[in-house]
């Protein structure tokens, strides 16, 4: 789970990371003019959105004052950036920085291990300076046994570029950081910039948090950090179902039983619907031991998606069996009642056969079968296009 900035900053500050004079939130022009009427300094209104880049879209915004607060804050209130509707905003006291450093810990998947990453270069995305300037980014392995202590975060810090005369207080807050990221059960704990004030505080600017949330039930307190105002009404219905699913942007429902069959299927979708502008519609992996009733809630849940034309239910029977699929899509159509979109099945592997017998019985409307996963691509794709003509 993603945090927004404040989210991230409130999270620092209970562990001890400086973050500074002060923040509050408002949804609305208003409050945020009130909020800068209280701090009565110039003040900075940043969007909340999950997503980098908010300065250059417009989303960051210096103002003077409890009347310019209120002009900034509703010009950026409302604002698409990268896909993200801005609902609000974030307003702090402007900062006097005399250097920007950039910070963070992560999770390494390829090598399986905590990754520091550090530059006396901070302030601008992490991407660009990785790209244009990779000496600039140093790039430490973390023991996970041994964790960060002060002398680490010193060695990482001076790694890092940061000048001799702010290692130990970036060591110190470094190490809060650290202490943020292990007891948070975090994936990524990042702060951009990180800045030394000209009386050489260091504090955190920014914060953007990554929390795992297979380790959510060991945090009651996470639930907090839930915004269901962002979450896709889909992906929400999805997950009190307890269904792998992730919406996207096309026409085509996917169900397959499995991850990397999934991936497959997304794929070969995207391939047969090149030059079209056909594409999935949604990544759903029903899993290796699904019963009929998962595929029931899939199929609902797909269907239930407007902008879907057709679905395409790829399975490769192994624990799950092909009969166990078949039995679960007569369900959905029971459960369903009227089911007013063409659905496209590809069953193989185990009790392939009788999966087959059981929808070719069945006789439900709008159901076809097709043998192979290219050819019951296509066909998707072609019912897809037939249905937006």
């Amino acid at each position: 789970m993603d945090l927004y900035e404040y989210q991230a900053k409130n999270l620092f500050a209970r562990h001890g990371v400086p973050i500074g004079p002060g923040q509050r939130v408002a949804d609305d022009a208003a409050t945020a003019a009130v909020a800068a009427a209280e701090f009565g300094v110039p003040v900075v209104i940043k969007a909340q959105v999950k997503a980098g880049g908010r300065g250059k879209a417009g989303g960051v915004k210096l103002a003077d004052g409890e009347v310019d607060a209120r002009a900034k804050a509703g010009a950026i209130l409302g604002l698409d950036i990268k896909g993200h509707t801005v609902r609000r905003v974030l307003v702090t006291p402007a900062s006097d920085i005399a250097e920007e450093y950039y910070f963070s810990f992560l999770l390494d998947r390829a090598n399986r291990t905590f990754l520091a990453m550090a530059s006396a270069e901070g302030g601008m995305e992490i991407e660009q300076l990785a790209a244009e300037r990779p000496d600039a980014l140093a790039k430490v392995p973390i023991d996970p046994l041994g964790g960060v202590d002060l002398a680490t975060a010193k060695e990482i810090v001076r790694e890092g570029g940061f000048p001799a005369e702010v290692t130990d207080a970036a060591a110190d807050v470094v190490v809060k950081l650290w202490e943020t990221f292990v007891a948070e059960d975090a994936t990524l704990v990042e702060v951009n910039p990180l800045v030394r004030t000209p009386d050489g505080e260091i504090l955190a600017l920014d914060g953007k948090v990554t929390l795992d949330g297979n380790a959510a039930f060991r945090h009651p307190g996470h639930a907090e950090f839930v915004d269901t105002e962002a979450d896709d009404p889909l992906e929400a219905r999805a997950k009190a179902k307890d269904l792998n699913y992730v919406k996207l942007a096309g026409q085509v429902g996917i169900i397959g039983n499995g991850a990397g069959l999934v991936m497959s299927t997304l794929d070969v979708v995207a391939y047969a619907g090149e030059g079209t502008g056909t594409r999935p519609a949604n990544f759903l992996d029903i899993g290796g031991g699904a019963s009929a009733e998962v595929m029931a809630n899939g199929l609902e849940i797909i269907l239930s998606d407007r902008v879907v034309r057709s679905v395409f239910v790829n399975v490769f029977g192994g624990i799950t069996a092909c009969d166990a699929v078949a039995n679960g899509i007569v369900r959905a159509f029971q459960l369903l009642g009227t089911v007013d979109k063409p659905i496209v099945v590809r069953l193989d592997g185990n009790n392939a056969a009788e999966g087959r017998r059981i929808l070719t019985d069945a006789a439900l409307p709008g159901l076809s079968q097709v043998d192979t996963m290219d050819a019951a691509a296509r066909r998707a794709v072609e019912l897809a296009i037939e249905q937006d003509a």
